[in-house]
């Protein structure tokens, strides 16, 4: 087999293919390493959902739809193995994270993506957005597969099974602003950024997109979780750029740090217009670039008007926050986020993380404020493991201490 230069692997992530072949040999070696330690003994499993629901995206339109369940949990208990924001606000370990995910079942089935109703009458899409978990049962075709499946846009799911049958046994709560336009007909990225706005968090709207409940009654499909997952974000995005515009632009230039299983952040925001500009840095021993013996980057840039020279699930769970962070502040500016990937970030477990760091950073406040080209050089070297490649640095460093003139200042 051809090598495969890191720079394409840090780019696809394992979910992308952009190396042709038809499976990912990191994330095939790495799943061949670890071992789902939970599994059910026999064909019949009981336990509570949320969790939730993951949908795959192989054999689309004909998908597979895998609803997890953590067998013998009920409760708050089983809530906590699909509860992003509490593992990042409790600083659980990436090992942690880990167990609770290859605790759970997947009971699965194959689902046409125009037939979102037959999820919605068996009250699986409905359980898997409630409010509270709600018991569950499956029945299994057969014993349950012992592996984890990984990749690096979703949560990772444990041993899995055919399901002959789920049953929810117990009424599921949808969220009131959910139930209210769960009947109406209008365009998904409408409903989106109405859930959005009454307050609904990001991660039920990402369930509800990929569970084909949101859109046109009759054009509604079930969505792949990645895609669900990426497509909330840009939406919400898009939407909160619009609210952004013609706002004044941010008086100084600020430094936020942030770091969780494994990957440093560090956000600048300085006085301009709105782009924003990712930076990822994968140390040589990393999951993706392991052996090759240099820091590999990848870089995004994004106009203020949302035109971005490329497509990053990373990059767009990055930008929501940080887009967040600027509507409370009532200012536009712009923005670079690097991000640093240690070894210690040895498997994928979503992007979910990197939504709950950046947002934690900016709510901790800025670690300097209008630092000169020297300070920031300074915090840069205090900050990170690796060197800012020149490119990067003279990005980051554009425009300190001084402000760029533009048109409108003399009209």
């Amino acid at each position: 087999m051809p090598r495969i230069p890191p720079e394409l692997c840090i780019r696809c992530k394992g979910y992308k293919m952009l190396c042709g072949l038809p499976r990912c040999p990191i994330l095939d070696r790495f799943r061949s390493q670890i071992q789902a330690a939970n599994l059910v003994r026999g064909t019949s499993v009981v336990g509570d959902s949320p969790p939730g629901v993951l949908v795959g995206e192989a054999g689309y339109p004909r998908v597979r739809v895998a609803y997890m369940i953590p067998p013998g949990v009920h409760g708050e208990e089983a809530r906590y193995h699909e509860a992003p924001g509490e593992w990042s606000r409790r600083g659980e370990p990436l090992s942690r994270i880990i167990e609770l995910r290859s605790r759970l079942l997947a009971a699965s089935m194959r689902v046409e993506v125009s037939n979102p109703w037959v999820l919605y009458e068996r009250e699986v899409s409905l359980a898997s957005v409630s409010e509270r978990p709600v018991d569950s049962e499956a029945r299994l075709a057969k014993p349950p597969s012992p592996r984890l499946v990984f990749d690096g846009v979703s949560k990772p799911m444990g041993p899995s099974a055919p399901a002959v049958r789920i049953r929810v046994s117990s009424n599921p709560r949808v969220p009131g602003a959910l139930e209210r336009v769960l009947w109406d007909d209008d365009l998904a990225a409408n409903m989106i950024v109405s859930l959005y706005e009454s307050g609904l968090d990001v991660y039920t709207i990402q369930k509800a997109l990929s569970l084909g409940m949101l859109g046109m009654q009759r054009r509604r499909r079930i969505v792949p979780t990645r895609w669900a997952i990426t497509a909330v974000d840009d939406t919400v995005s898009r939407h909160l750029r619009k609210v952004l515009r013609g706002m004044e632009e941010v008086g100084s230039v600020e430094v936020y740090r942030g770091e969780y299983i494994g990957n440093r952040f560090l956000i600048i925001v300085k006085p301009g217009p709105g782009s924003i500009e990712w930076i990822e840095a994968w140390h040589p021993s990393g999951l993706w670039t392991k052996s090759t013996g240099k820091v590999t980057y990848w870089r995004l840039i994004e106009d203020p008007l949302g035109r971005a020279s490329a497509s990053d699930g990373g990059f767009s769970a990055a930008r929501l926050p940080v887009l967040e962070h600027l509507r409370r502040r009532g200012a536009r500016g712009d923005v670079v986020i690097i991000r640093e990937i240690l070894p210690t970030y040895y498997a994928p477990v979503g992007n979910w993380h990197i939504r709950e760091t950046v947002a934690r950073a900016l709510e901790k406040g800025p670690v300097a404020r209008d630092p000169t080209p020297r300070e920031l050089r300074s915090i840069l070297g205090e900050s990170l493991e690796i060197p800012v490649d020149e490119v990067a640095r003279r990005s980051i460093l554009l425009g300190l201490g001084r402000r760029v003139a533009r048109i409108t200042d003399y009209m």
